[in-house]
């Protein structure tokens, strides 16, 4: 017979390697599969053993595919009632395509026909299909203009073992054919079955790491757990020897229950433990597992960071740091990068290319060194040494403590509590760090947005410099390092804009609820309070947004309430493209005797409503309004409302579905809006126009034909904080002439 065991991408090698210890014949590797020979018990051995396989199938046949007529007939020249028993039910699990076949709906369509005609030829009754349970799946792969017709004898994929149905969103699974190939390249085959089997598994997921090693070491079969196979329902199913394979592997399991078996979990993940112990419980498993906070000394080790990405990059300098405690020793790593390289100090001994999710990522094996083997460190005031991924961050190190000493020393004179502490002062560490303190109940947060790196830079080695922002900046600003938030920035039009917003991976017990409230004014999870020129203000470092708050305004919010002061008359303040309502508050406090806050987003206008409400503004003379600002501004300029103080604040570019023009650029379009803007004023009134386009010009010619003056007030309303980046924003005063 022929057999074929599939599995993913990157897994041949070690499959055929397990493959040939569970004495399987005629081993051959190829792409995405390991083909072997033998009996049907061998197949069966397979199905039950191995860890790495995904399906074993039985190959029937290698017919024509070169278009569906050909592959109807292929397929209808097997003998299928000899596979399939009257009244079973069957499915076809079709892969692959060619230029004729371009569907794989439609390849298993013309698939199931030929079966379906041929036994209905063949028995006068026509068999039943059933895509959820069958009790035969027939798999048809497409290779070329050749198509292999299998007997698919797992059924269910081989890696749901029965274990792992529980899962906790706080940690990232890992499944169970990985966690058995990290262990494989580990050699923990043979180590489980050495005197002393120890095992130090850093960041395990959910358990299934630790699973496949304690069966591997209590020699109990993967397949035990399953309760269906995909041979019990085909006519040729040889129960005799099946049964005999159960009868062994049942009595080698009861053996191995007294196997001496060490477990060690370094996860510091919330819910890990937790997660890890359940699946061990799950599969039936009783071992001790010990949990420790650093790695320790064992006769293997292995680390899963897979789980790690852009959405994590916080929790990844943490885990790399951790992972520098084994340098030097034999380690094996799932990783989607090769940032391990640089915790350990040394370059992979083998590396195995394989697939997580969508993305590449490499089992990487590290040999022990003879050699005591020091990962690269940096020494931050106090004497605290943090490990890092290059060498040359210390001087982003001394930096930082030296600017941060100089910056908290004036928000202390200027009583300021969140301000812009680092702003790639180092081209090399070309990111912006925002310190937050929390105004209501104590806490510290940091905002660490990264510039895009220039083409010329290795991406790679821009990501490490990042991991060592993120692994030194919490040490120095005193900020716990899930109390971190990261931004990726990349290049687009009008300037660099956000491409992705990461989250912190944990949140402090604080934040976990599911609302809190101050007073009457709810706080939703994941919110903090802070405090900027006497007033109160909600922001938020979880959600993919900015925090609520643009630290650059400062001066021009305080400029904002010392001029509603200085206002008369009806004392009416309107804020265009609002967010989350900040400059109305400040006109509030002002004395605005009536406020209209505009914006086109409700999650917007909802948080500056509480912001609002918070400071005690919560009467119906402050009125929020929905809209999409270019038409609500057109619209009002024909009716009698009018406002004695402006600010507009615009986006760089938007083209929201909701927005009546297909988009909006402030330099094509600024001089059309501020032109609307002035016609909305009371005489004598004023607006202020910010933009924060690097390259932003305005149109004064323009604009002064339609006896519109403008006034750059830039220079007067960036912060000292800002002092290194003055294109953080423009600002001008708008007047009607």
């Amino acid at each position: 017979m022929e057999f074929v065991a599939t599995c993913p991408k990157g897994f041949e090698r070690l499959l055929a390697d397990e493959l040939t210890r569970l004495k399987t014949p005629q081993v051959r590797p190829l792409a995405g599969k390991v083909s072997f020979g033998g009996e049907l018990v061998d197949a069966y051995r397979a199905c039950l053993w191995s860890r790495l396989a995904s399906r074993v199938l039985l190959v029937l046949a290698r017919v024509d595919a070169h278009d569906s007529d050909a592959l109807y007939e292929g397929v209808s020249s097997i003998a299928w009632e000899s596979h399939l028993a009257a009244g079973a039910t069957f499915a076809i699990d079709a892969h692959g395509t060619n230029a004729q076949l371009r569907n794989t709906q439609f390849v298993a369509l013309r698939s199931k026909d030929a079966i379906v005609d041929r036994l209905t030829s063949v028995r006068g009754a026509r068999p039943l299909t059933d895509t959820t349970r069958p009790d035969l799946t027939v798999s048809v792969r497409l290779s070329g203009q050749r198509a292999t017709i299998s007997i698919d004898l797992a059924g269910v994929p081989l890696f749901r073992r029965g274990y792992d149905s529980r899962t906790d969103a706080r940690v990232a699974p890992l499944r169970p054919d990985y966690a058995a190939a990290l262990l494989a390249a580990a050699g923990w085959d043979s180590t489980a079955r050495s005197q002393d089997p120890s095992l130090t598994a850093l960041w395990a997921g959910q358990g299934s790491v630790l699973v496949e090693a304690a069966q591997q070491a209590l020699d109990r079969a993967p397949g035990l757990l399953r309760t269906h196979w995909g041979f019990e329902g085909w006519a040729g199913h040889d129960a005799a020897a099946w049964n005999s394979l159960l009868e062994e592997a049942d009595a080698r399991a009861e053996a191995g229950e007294k196997n001496p078996c060490s477990l060690t979990l370094v996860d510091t993940r919330a819910g890990a433990e937790a997660a890890c112990r359940q699946a061990l419980r799950a599969a039936g498993l009783s071992v001790d597992l010990r949990v420790a906070k650093e790695p320790v000394p064992s006769a293997c080790a292995v680390a899963d960071l897979s789980w790690i990405g852009d959405d994590a990059l916080a929790t990844e300098a943490s885990a790399l740091a951790s992972l520098a405690g084994l340098a030097g020793s034999s380690v094996t790593v799932l990783s989607r990068d090769a940032a391990p390289d640089g915790a350990l100090g040394a370059e992979p001994a083998e590396k195995h290319e394989v697939i997580v999710g969508r993305d590449p990522a490499s089992i990487r094996v590290y040999e022990a060194s003879p050699e005591t083997v020091e990962p690269a460190t940096v020494e931050l005031p106090g004497g605290e040494r943090v490990t890092v991924l290059v060498g040359a961050s210390d001087q982003f190190a001394r930096r930082l403590a030296k600017v941060a000493k100089l910056r908290a020393k004036w928000a202390r004179r200027e009583d300021v509590t969140c301000y812009r502490v680092y702003d790639a002062d180092l081209p090399d560490y070309a990111v912006a760090i925002e310190l937050f303190e929390g105004s209501e109940t104590p806490g510290r947060w940091l905002q660490i947005s990264e510039y895009a790196a220039p083409r010329g830079v290795d991406p790679e080695l821009a990501r490490r410099r990042l991991l060592d922002v993120l692994a030194i900046a919490p040490r120095v600003l005193g900020v716990a390092p899930e109390d971190v938030s990261v931004r990726v920035r990349t290049r687009a039009r009008g300037g660099s804009q956000y491409a992705d917003e990461a989250r912190p991976s944990r949140r402090n017990a604080r934040d976990a609820r599911s609302s809190r409230r101050r007073g009457a004014v709810e706080l939703p999870a994941g919110s903090h309070l802070i405090d900027e020129g006497g007033l109160t203000f909600e922001v938020n470092f979880d959600a993919r947004h900015d925090c609520g708050i643009f630290l650059d305004h400062r001066e021009t919010r305080s400029r904002i309430r010392e001029m509603m002061k200085q206002t008369k008359g009806s004392k009416r303040f309107l804020n265009l493209f609002a967010y989350t309502g900040t400059a109305t508050c400040y006109a509030a406090d002002g004395g605005a005797k009536y406020t209209t806050t505009v914006d086109l987003s409700r999650p917007s206008l909802d948080w500056a409503r509480r912001n609002m409400a918070r400071n005690g503004f919560d009467g119906r003379e402050h009125e929020f309004v929905q809209a999409d600002v270019l038409a609500w501004v057109s619209e009002q300029r024909h009716t009698k409302n009018r406002w004695d103080l402006v600010f507009c604040d615009v986006p760089t570019f938007s083209n929201s579905a909701r927005m009546r023009k297909a988009s909006f650029d402030v330099q094509r379009d600024h001089a059309e809006l501020i032109i609307g803007v002035s016609r909305l004023l009371v005489r004598g009134g004023t607006a202020i126009f910010s933009c924060n386009l690097r390259t932003f010009k305005p149109d004064v010619e323009k604009l002064e034909r339609a006896g519109v003056r403008l006034t750059d007030i830039t220079d007067e309303t960036i912060p000292e904080d800002f002092s290194r980046n003055r294109k953080i924003h423009h600002a001008y005063l708008v007047e009607r002439v």
